[in-house]
Protein backbone atom coordinates (compact mmCIF):
# COMPACT_ATOMS: atom_id res chain seq x y z
CA UNK A 1 0.00 0.00 0.00
CA UNK A 2 1.91 3.58 -0.97
CA UNK A 3 1.78 6.09 2.17
CA UNK A 4 -0.94 7.96 0.15
CA UNK A 5 -3.27 5.52 0.51
CA UNK A 6 -2.05 4.64 4.03
CA UNK A 7 -2.59 7.85 5.04
CA UNK A 8 -6.54 8.03 3.69
CA UNK A 9 -6.71 4.66 5.97
CA UNK A 10 -6.17 5.76 8.74
CA UNK A 11 -7.76 8.96 8.49
CA UNK A 12 -10.99 6.64 7.91
CA UNK A 13 -10.35 4.76 11.25
CA UNK A 14 -11.16 8.44 12.97
CA UNK A 15 -13.61 8.97 11.13
CA UNK A 16 -16.93 7.63 9.94
CA UNK A 17 -16.05 3.75 11.43
CA UNK A 18 -16.49 4.18 14.68
CA UNK A 19 -19.99 5.83 14.84
CA UNK A 20 -20.90 3.08 12.98
CA UNK A 21 -19.77 0.29 14.92
CA UNK A 22 -21.57 2.42 17.89
CA UNK A 23 -24.90 2.42 16.02
CA UNK A 24 -24.50 -1.51 15.31
CA UNK A 25 -23.37 -2.40 19.11
CA UNK A 26 -24.94 0.07 21.22
CA UNK A 27 -27.79 0.94 19.33
CA UNK A 28 -28.24 -2.36 18.10
CA UNK A 29 -28.97 -1.29 14.73
CA UNK A 30 -28.13 -4.00 12.06
CA UNK A 31 -30.84 -4.30 9.78
CA UNK A 32 -33.50 -2.04 7.96
CA UNK A 33 -37.07 -2.95 9.00
CA UNK A 34 -39.10 -0.74 6.29
CA UNK A 35 -38.95 -1.14 2.03
CA UNK A 36 -38.26 1.22 -0.47
CA UNK A 37 -35.87 4.12 -0.14
CA UNK A 38 -38.12 6.98 1.17
CA UNK A 39 -38.71 4.61 4.07
CA UNK A 40 -34.95 3.57 4.42
CA UNK A 41 -33.99 7.59 4.38
CA UNK A 42 -36.47 7.87 7.12
CA UNK A 43 -35.27 4.99 9.24
CA UNK A 44 -31.64 6.01 8.32
CA UNK A 45 -32.76 9.36 10.12
CA UNK A 46 -34.24 8.40 12.91
CA UNK A 47 -31.05 6.22 13.70
CA UNK A 48 -28.78 8.99 13.55
CA UNK A 49 -30.92 11.60 14.97
CA UNK A 50 -30.78 8.70 17.84
CA UNK A 51 -27.31 8.33 17.99
CA UNK A 52 -26.55 12.50 18.16
CA UNK A 53 -28.37 12.72 21.12
CA UNK A 54 -26.71 10.00 23.01
CA UNK A 55 -23.80 11.85 22.39
CA UNK A 56 -25.20 15.43 22.80
CA UNK A 57 -26.02 13.76 26.35
CA UNK A 58 -22.29 12.28 26.53
CA UNK A 59 -20.55 15.24 25.69
CA UNK A 60 -22.90 17.68 28.41
CA UNK A 61 -21.46 14.93 30.94
CA UNK A 62 -25.34 14.80 32.03
CA UNK A 63 -25.43 12.26 34.87
CA UNK A 64 -29.06 11.02 33.72
CA UNK A 65 -27.50 9.57 30.66
CA UNK A 66 -25.14 8.15 32.09
CA UNK A 67 -27.23 6.13 34.79
CA UNK A 68 -29.77 4.33 32.37
CA UNK A 69 -28.18 1.53 29.78
CA UNK A 70 -28.59 1.47 26.41
CA UNK A 71 -31.82 0.96 24.87
CA UNK A 72 -31.75 -1.01 21.84
CA UNK A 73 -34.41 0.16 18.83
Amino acid sequence: MCPKNRARYTLRKHTPEPVFGIIKSVLGFRQFLLRGLDKVRGEWNLVTMAYNVKRLFALAGLPEAQKRPPQPI
